[in-house]
C-alpha cells in the first residue's frame, strides 16, 4: 500500500485538513471529530486503496485494519497535526456549523476518546499480569519473592494510577491543561490526603467522604470537567501579566476541595452503581447474559458502542478483582471471528479475498477483530449468522461455566492467561473449553453454510459489473491530450489558493480563473463521479486515467448552490460537451474563490506532462501518457 497516497485521499475526502478538529485512532480506526460531517464523502473514502469501511456514529472512523499506524503517521504528516494545534481549532467557527448530534453519540464519543489512549498501557500490563500468574503457578517464580513483587507492582501500578492517566485523557479531550488536571486528581492518591481522609477529614467545616479512589475513573472524569470550566473561566478574567500562574492556581483552588466533598463521591458511588447493575444482570440472567451479549458484539463492534462498556469492565475489576461479562463474551466473539476468516479462506478461490481473510483470522486470533468484521464478516450473511451462532453457543458455554477474568485485556490466544485464577484452578480450563467451543462452532458452520459461488464478495460483484456495463471505456496506450475546459485565465496549479491542490497533494494538474461559467470535458472519457453538491465531477479518460475537476475553493460550503451538473455517473462524453453549468458572479458574491481546478489523480502508471507558455485556442495544456 501506498500509505502517503491513502493519507492524501482520506484526508481530501473527509473535507480537507480545514474540517478535522481532531484526529486519533485505534487498533484499526482513524478516529476523526470532524467539523462538518456533511462535507465528507463517505462513499470516495471507502473506495480509498486500504479502506475497509467507514462507520459514522458520533465519531467520523474510517477502517484500515492492521496498517493504520502507518496510515495515521502519514495523515500527520501531510495534514500537518503534528502539535495537534491546527485540527484543535475552535469547532464553533463562521465558516463551520456543528449539526446537532444526539446525546447518546456525543457521550460515546467522550468515552472513546478518554478510553482509547489508556488501552495499550493497560493491554500490556494486565497481559503482564497474567503470564506472572502461569509463570507462579507452574512453579518457575515464587509468588512471595522480590522479583515477582517488583514485576507485578509494574502492572498494579498502571492500575492503581488510573485517576491520574484518566486525568490526562480527558482533559486532553476537553482542551485544557492535562498537566494540571493530572495533578489536580493527583491529591486522590496523596498518601497525606488518603491518611487524612480515614481520620474524617473536613474542608470548612464540610466532612469529605473517606473513598479508596485508588482504580477509579468516575471521580476523576467528574473532577477533570469541573476543572475546565475552572480554566476556562479564570482565563476569561484573568489579567494577561499574571495569568500563567493565576489560573492554574484559582483552578486547582476550587477544583480539589470540590473533588474531594462532592464530585469525587458521586463518581465512585456512579462505578459502583454500574458494577452492581451488570453484577444484578449476571447473577439473575447468569450465563445467558454471556451468550447475548456474545451474540451482538459484531454489531456493536462494528458500530464502536463496545468501548462504552470499558468503564464498567475497570469498575468491576476495580471491586472485586474479577470480570464475568464482557470478557467472556469477548473471548467467544473473538475465536468465533478468527475461525470463520480461516473458514472463508478455505472456501474462497480469489486470491485477494484469502489474502484479506488469512490476516483478519490472526488478528482476531490476538484479540483485533475489526479487521475480520469489515473484510470479511459483515459482507457476507452467511459469515455473519455462523459466528452469531457460534459466539452465542460459545458465550452461553463461558457463562454457564463461570469463566472470570482478573484483568482488563482483549481476550485472546496471546492474552489467554488472563483468565488464570490461583483460588479456581480450573477457571483456566474451562476458559480453553470454551475457546474451543466457539472456534470449532464457527469454522464448521462457516465452512459449510458458505459458498462463494451464490453469496460474491462486494469486490468481486464490482468487478463483474465493470466488465459488464456498456460504458466501459477501453483504454489505450495512446496519449491523451487535455485541452483547456472552461474559458478564462490559466494559471499555475501552484498559485491556487488551497494547499492541497497547490502542493500538488492530490496530482499534477492546471487552474483556469474562469471567464463563463460552463466546465466542458477536455477530452473523450466517461464520468466516474459527481459530487453531491455538483461543484465536482471526475471523469475516466481513454488511457485509464482519471481526472479531477474542482470548481472554486471551499465551494462545497454553498452546498450544491449556483451549479448545476450536466452529466451523471456512467455517462459517456466526448471533447467539448458540457459537464456543469455555474454561476461565476453569485460565487464570487458569497465570498469564494470561483478557480477551476484540473488535476490528474491517477498517479501509479501515467507520466503527466503540463505545456509550457502561452498556448493558442484549442492547444492541449496538459498531455497524460500511459507508463
Amino acid at each position: 500500500m501506498n500509505y502517503e497516497k491513502t493519507a492524501k485521499d482520506i484526508l481530501n475526502y473527509v473535507g480537507g485538513k480545514q474540517n478535522v478538529a481532531h484526529l486519533g485512532h485505534c487498533a484499526t480506526r482513524l478516529r476523526f471529530t470532524l467539523k462538518d460531517d456533511r462535507q465528507a464523502d463517505v462513499e470516495a473514502i471507502k473506495k480509498v486503496p486500504g479502506v475497509l469501511d467507514v462507520v459514522n456514529k458520533g465519531q467520523f472512523q474510517v477502517v484500515v485494519g492492521n496498517t493504520v499506524v502507518e496510515v495515521y503517521d502519514e495523515l500527520m504528516k501531510v495534514g500537518g497535526f503534528g502539535g495537534q494545534k491546527e485540527n484543535e481549532a475552535e469547532t464553533n467557527s463562521n465558516d463551520f456549523k456543528q449539526e446537532k448530534k444526539k446525546i447518546g453519540s456525543m457521550i460515546l464519543d467522550f468515552f472513546v476518546s478518554v478510553f482509547q489512549p489508556l488501552i495499550p498501557a493497560m493491554a500490556g500490563a494486565g497481559i503482564l499480569k497474567s503470564m506472572l500468574l502461569l509463570l507462579s503457578v507452574i512453579g518457575l517464580i515464587d509468588s512471595k519473592g522480590s522479583t515477582y513483587i517488583v514485576l507485578t507492582s509494574i502492572s498494579g501500578a498502571v492500575f492503581y494510577f488510573l485517576p491520574i492517566l484518566v486525568a490526562l485523557t480527558t482533559a486532553a479531550k476537553l482542551k485544557v491543561n492535562h498537566v494540571v488536571a493530572a495533578a489536580a486528581m493527583s491529591v486522590l492518591l496523596f498518601p497525606d490526603m488518603i491518611a487524612n481522609l480515614g481520620s474524617g477529614a473536613s474542608f470548612l467545616s464540610i466532612p469529605l467522604t473517606n473513598v479508596n479512589y485508588a482504580s477509579q475513573v468516575f471521580p476523576s472524569i467528574l473532577g477533570v470537567i469541573f476543572y475546565a470550566f475552572m480554566e476556562r473561566f479564570f482565563f476569561k478574567v484573568s489579567p494577561k501579566p499574571i495569568r500563567v500562574f493565576f489560573v492554574p492556581m484559582m483552578s486547582l483552588l476550587l477544583t480539589v476541595p470540590v473533588t474531594l466533598a462532592v464530585l469525587g463521591p458521586i463518581g465512585f458511588h456512579l462505578g459502583s452503581y454500574l458494577t452492581a447493575a451488570i453484577l444484578f444482570l449476571f447473577a439473575n440472567f447468569g450465563w445467558l447474559a454471556v451468550g447475548i451479549l456474545a451474540a451482538i458484539l459484531p454489531f456493536m463492534i462494528a458500530t464502536g458502542m463496545h468501548k462504552a462498556l470499558t468503564p464498567y469492565g475497570i469498575s468491576a475489576l476495580a471491586a472485586s478483582g474479577k470480570e464475568l461479562l464482557l470478557l467472556p463474551a469477548l473471548f467467544a466473539h473473538n475465536m468465533a471471528e478468527s475461525a470463520a476468516s480461516f473458514a472463508v479462506a478455505i472456501r474462497t478461490k480469489d486470491t485477494r479475498l484469502r489474502g484479506v481473510a488469512v490476516s483478519a483470522a490472526i488478528s482476531a486470533m490476538f484479540g483485533i477483530t475489526e479487521p475480520a468484521l469489515y473484510g470479511v464478516t459483515l459482507q457476507r450473511k452467511r459469515v455473519l449468522i455462523s459466528i452469531v451462532i457460534s459466539s452465542l453457543i460459545g458465550g452461553l458455554s463461558l457463562g454457564f461455566l463461570g469463566v472470570a477474568s482478573s484483568t482488563l485485556v482483549s481476550p485472546s490466544l496471546a492474552s489467554i492467561t488472563m483468565f488464570i485464577d490461583q483460588n479456581n484452578k480450573m477457571n483456566f480450563v474451562y476458559a480453553i473449553l470454551g475457546m474451543v467451543i466457539s472456534y470449532v462452532i464457527s469454522f464448521v458452520l462457516t465452512l459449510f453454510l458458505w459458498n462463494e459461488d451464490t453469496q460474491p464478495s462486494a469486490e468481486s460483484t464490482i468487478a463483474e459489473n465493470k466488465e459488464t456495463t456498456k460504458n466501459t471505456v477501453v483504454k489505450s496506450n495512446e496519449v491523451v491530450a487535455i485541452k483547456q475546459p472552461v474559458q478564462g485565465e490559466i494559471i499555475p496549479l501552484t498559485e491556487v489558493k488551497d494547499d492541497v491542490f497547490s502542493t500538488k497533494s492530490m496530482g499534477e494538474g492546471i487552474a483556469v480563473i474562469p471567464s463563463k461559467g460552463e466546465l466542458y470535458a477536455p477530452t473523450d472519457g466517461i464520468i466516474k463521479m459527481v459530487f453531491r453538491t455538483q461543484h465536482a465531477v471526475a471523469m475516466e479518460t481513454v488511457n485509464g486515467s482519471e481526472l479531477l475537476f474542482h470548481i472554486g475553493i471551499d465551494t462545497v460550503k454553498l452546498k450544491g448552490k449556483f451549479f448545476e451538473s450536466q452529466v451523471k455517473i456512467g455517462d459517456q462524453v466526448k471533447a467539448g460537451d458540457i459537464l456543469v453549468k455555474f454561476d461565476i458572479e453569485r460565487i464570487i458574491e458569497a465570498g469564494y474563490d470561483p478557480v477551476l481546478i484540473t488535476v490528474v489523480t491517477s498517479r501509479e502508471g501515467y507520466d503527466v506532462q503540463c505545456a509550457e507558455g502561452k498556448r493558442k485556442d484549442n492547444e492541449p495544456l496538459m498531455f497524460i501518457t500511459t507508463i
